[in-house]
């Protein structure tokens, strides 16, 4: 196993608690419960505007997209496939299945490489910025109910790195970069 058994729904919750961090809303509202089977989480329903190609989509350079690769760098999303971009009538895009994130080892795996190497913007080392602040303040803490030490310290070296290389991250060449199946 990736993860640990009985962990996904806390790594759900935690994609959405750095989701409202940041402020991006990439992340449906998100919350554990206790349900007939026993706990787990559940996620806000997002109605998707039926007339997007996901597909075509996912292969631009689109902005919005952008900020769901930095997102998925700061969780360490390990599959963030085409099907999991939601995008909504108003335009926004959210993203769900978020339960392989936060691993300690890198794992980063996403059909959102448009961008890999570039420079980081303004703004984009701003939210790292806010992130990593958060991490040693309020956000930690409510991640602390969630996740365990050892995935909160490599999230703030995950964001210390970025903000040290200054750039979007790069496939590691000695993993998948892409999940399987990419959509």
């Amino acid at each position: 196993d990736d993860f640990p058994r009985g962990t996904l729904g806390h790594r759900e919750v935690a994609a959405f608690e750095v989701s409202e961090h940041i402020g991006w809303r990439i992340v449906p509202p998100t919350i554990l419960r206790d349900g007939p089977l026993g706990p787990g989480m559940v996620q806000w329903w997002i109605d998707v505007a039926e007339d997007v190609d996901v597909l075509e989509l996912i292969l631009t350079r689109d902005a919005r997209l952008r900020q769901m690769a930095l997102f998925d760098a700061i969780v360490n999303n390990a599959d963030r496939k085409g099907g999991h971009v939601l995008p909504t009538g108003d335009g926004h895009l959210h993203g769900c299945d978020h339960g392989v994130c936060f691993a300690v080892e890198p794992k980063l795996r996403t059909v959102l490489w448009g961008w890999r190497g570039d420079p980081l913007t303004d703004d984009e080392m701003g939210c790292l910025g806010h992130v990593r602040r958060g991490l040693d303040g309020a956000l930690g803490e409510r991640l602390g109910q969630l996740l365990t030490e050892d995935e909160i310290v490599a999230t703030a070296d995950r964001v210390d790195r970025l903000i040290t290389r200054g750039r979007m991250p790069l496939p590691d060449p000695y993993r998948p970069a892409i999940p399987w199946p990419p959509f």
